[in-house]
């Protein structure tokens, strides 16, 4: 194994505090939508979760469809991101994967998005303890 890169992000305050980066390109006040009383609200950790699913994801995705002889031209990603509270009091993430692949039939469009799943780091990682439903838009 080779690692490639390593990025390093700091919190202070947790769900209502705030996250940066040493090197200044990630400033964000978080916001915590289950705190009631705040009228203004950064983006929760769900928020920047779903961001950063949808685009690690969408680069598997790519990779997929070309590997699968279909290129996806125009496709996009969405990714929903629930935090559930489980029934002992924890908490844990559910997550929906939408995939919007123009000019792609609905059967490829499920193969493509299966094998990027396969392969993308994030889905690796949520592997096990997280739901993750994959669907073709």
């Amino acid at each position: 194994m080779k690692t490639l890169f390593t990025t390093e992000a700091i919190s202070i305050g947790g769900r209502s505090g705030s996250i940066q980066t040493p090197d200044g390109l990630l400033d964000v006040a978080l916001g915590n939508p289950l705190e009631k009383g705040i009228a203004r609200r950064g983006p929760n950790p769900e928020l920047l979760f779903a961001g950063a699913y949808s685009a690690c994801y969408h680069g598997a995705l790519l990779n997929a469809a070309k590997k699968l002889g279909s290129p996806a031209k125009d496709s996009r990603v969405r990714a929903l991101v629930s935090l559930i509270e489980d029934d002992l009091g924890g908490y844990r993430l559910a997550v929906e994967l939408h995939a919007k692949l123009p000019g792609i039939d609905r059967a490829q469009a499920q193969r493509i998005m299966d094998e990027a799943h396969k392969t993308c780091p994030y889905s690796k990682a949520l592997r096990g303890d997280t739901s993750v439903k994959l669907l073709v838009d």
